[in-house]
């Protein structure tokens, strides 16, 4: 029972590390996607430094060398799957959103994939869903449209009325003028 608990919380860590880094990678992306804006150049090395990060820890962690051969059946084939669209295509798409819309709007959209995938392992993989997950799923979702609805608004200029008044007692004051 308490190996259980260490792993569930050895698993959170990880997950909240992971969601950081990712984030801060979003952040940093964008600012190099102003300065270097070809895409895929980015999206090429972030596949290249995190395949390179990903052999040294498997080499690490799986020494057994018959666990590294592969068969050409499904294992294969998974494996081409994920390193096509669960790595190039995601990537490059999250690049794009990041270079259209920036930073928040793609890593908004990280926590509602973890609500997706957990309704997904529910409807293709027959897993029981815990109330824990389901009130987790639900503050995700609402988080979500309410970002999506205060981006609406700051697009349409309503929530604009807080700049025009400290722009206003800006203008009033010249001691608060920006040199």
């Amino acid at each position: 029972m308490f190996s259980e608990t260490t792993n569930w919380v050895i698993g959170a860590l990880f997950l909240a590390t992971a969601s950081t880094s990712l984030a801060i990678w979003s952040i940093a992306q964008a600012a190099i996607l102003k300065g270097y804006p070809s895409q895929l150049t980015i999206v090429a090395f972030y596949c290249l430094f995190g395949t390179i990060q990903s052999a040294i820890l498997s080499l690490i962690v799986v020494r057994d060398p018959n666990a590294w051969k592969l068969k050409p059946d499904i294992e294969l084939v998974s494996i081409f799957y994920s390193a096509i669209f669960g790595s190039v295509v995601t990537f490059s798409v999250m690049t794009w959103c990041i270079n259209r819309k920036g930073p928040v709007f793609v890593t908004m959209f990280m926590p509602l994939g973890i609500a997706i995938a957990a309704f997904s392992s529910v409807v293709f993989l027959g897993e029981t869903l815990h109330v824990g997950s389901i009130i987790g799923s639900l503050v995700i979702i609402i988080g979500f449209y309410t970002v999506l609805w205060a981006q609406s608004k700051e697009e349409t200029g309503e929530g604009l009325d807080v700049n025009r008044q400290s722009s206003l007692s800006a203008q009033a004051s010249p001691l608060l003028e920006s040199s």
